[in-house]
């Protein structure tokens, strides 16, 4: 089956889309990238979006009229990844996150340890506490724009389950990533940092490439998210990202900022975990703008020092909560085209060693939409695409709402 993955991540650059060929049954699959690109956001369109995740307040109808611009733009891109390929069978949306709330944790005196029964819910107020996380851009609109029938809102299901919503991406690390004879992480560096650790699996006849239940995932914490609102504000909004990470590799981290700003809860809650722009957003970044001026930093030195922050999370995520060490990271996302960032993870993170995805053969930019492009081929073949241990739900559920073209 041929199936198009759509994703825009936290940082809202734009629409990743990914065309892929998907062979296989189950959790046994092959996956070839056909094609990939990715197709910016109108300069407006990506204001708007970062001011509602910034928590600006939207009337239903400008919420509605921001859900179908964001369908539009989704839709356009899976209409253009294909223009030169057969059309495809199938869309995965993951749509634009502009809310994520993790669940919140339960006092140590409830009695609750798992979801409640039926019987349960009519005696308690307030209900368990889910978490909550809102994606934009809405599935049954894709559908109709294109044709195709689409898969959207994959979160939902793993949430009403008592789960984080987040990282979805393990189970599909776990069938194309995975190796027989060495350890590996698989970190996600996008707006939002996620890692999956995969431990050796030997394979043996029959077994799911997804069964061991040493695979563990978190949000490590800030990616480029933080970098970008630095740098935007840093060149008074001429630069969006630090290209290469050499705005930062020309000043020198402050150790005691890092190590200062480390202190934050996330970085010690023990996973499951999850955590977006709400945690490590415009909020966040003013304070580390007040910290800095504090410290007397330039702006290389604080682009330095954001940098090793998102680093250094990683690897005091890997040492505090990993079962041991991997023999190789493997990076993914935005963050692997950062020298610099790539060159801190490796020295942080010895004797593992850091490559990206692309040494493994699946593709470092794109992996994220072809990992949606795998739900949405799951859901239709009634696969669950959760990993319980990962993001914490109570069962495996299958993910994603169906929505077929007319």
């Amino acid at each position: 089956m041929q199936v198009i993955g759509l994703i825009s991540g936290t940082s809202v650059d734009g629409v990743d889309a990914a065309l892929v060929d998907i062979t296989g049954d189950g959790t046994a699959i092959s996956v070839e990238l056909l094609t990939g690109a990715t197709y910016p956001y109108p300069a407006s369109l990506r204001s708007h979006i970062l001011d509602v995740c910034a928590g600006k307040p939207l009337s239903m109808a400008e919420f509605a009229e921001l859900d179908d611009a964001i369908a539009h733009q989704f839709a356009q891109a899976a209409l253009q990844i294909q223009a030169t390929h057969p059309t495809a069978t199938l869309i995965g949306s993951h749509g634009q996150t502009v809310f994520h709330k993790p669940p919140q944790p339960i006092s140590a005196d409830s009695s609750l340890s798992l979801p409640p029964t039926a019987t349960q819910q009519q005696a308690i107020s307030p209900p368990f506490p889910l978490g909550y996380s809102l994606q934009l851009g809405r599935g049954a609109l894709i559908a109709s724009l294109t044709g195709i029938s689409t898969i959207s809102n994959f979160r939902a299901a793993d949430i009403a389950a008592g789960g984080q919503g987040a990282p979805l991406v393990s189970p599909i690390d776990a069938c194309l990533l995975g190796h027989p004879t060495l350890s590996r992480c698989i970190q996600n560096i996008g707006g939002i940092g996620n890692v999956t650790y995969l431990p050796a699996q030997p394979q043996r006849h029959g077994q799911s490439p997804i069964s061991s239940s040493q695979i563990v995932g978190w949000d490590t914490g800030p990616g480029n998210a933080l970098l970008d609102l630095a740098v935007h504000q840093l060149s008074e909004g001429t630069q969006s990202y630090d290209q290469d990470g050499s705005w930062a590799a020309s000043g020198t981290p402050d150790q005691s900022l890092v190590a200062h700003w480390l202190q934050h809860d996330f970085f010690y809650q023990p996973p499951p975990k999850s955590t977006g722009r709400e945690l490590f957003g415009q909020a966040y970044w003013d304070q580390c703008a007040l910290d800095a001026t504090a410290a007397t930093l330039s702006s290389a030195d604080l682009l330095a020092t954001l940098t090793e922050l998102t680093a250094a999370a990683i690897a005091h995520s890997y040492h505090t909560f990993l079962p041991q060490m991997p023999d190789q990271v493997l990076i993914c996302g935005g963050g692997s085209r950062n020298r610099y960032l790539m060159q801190r993870l490796q020295t942080l993170l010895s004797p593992s060693v850091v490559l990206t995805t692309d040494d493994a053969g699946l593709n470092a930019d794109f992996k994220e939409a072809i990992a949606f492009a795998v739900l949405a081929y799951w859901r239709m073949h009634g696969v669950p695409g959760n990993l319980p241990e990962v993001t914490g739900a109570q069962q495996p559920a299958l993910l994603g709402e169906i929505h077929m073209a007319g």
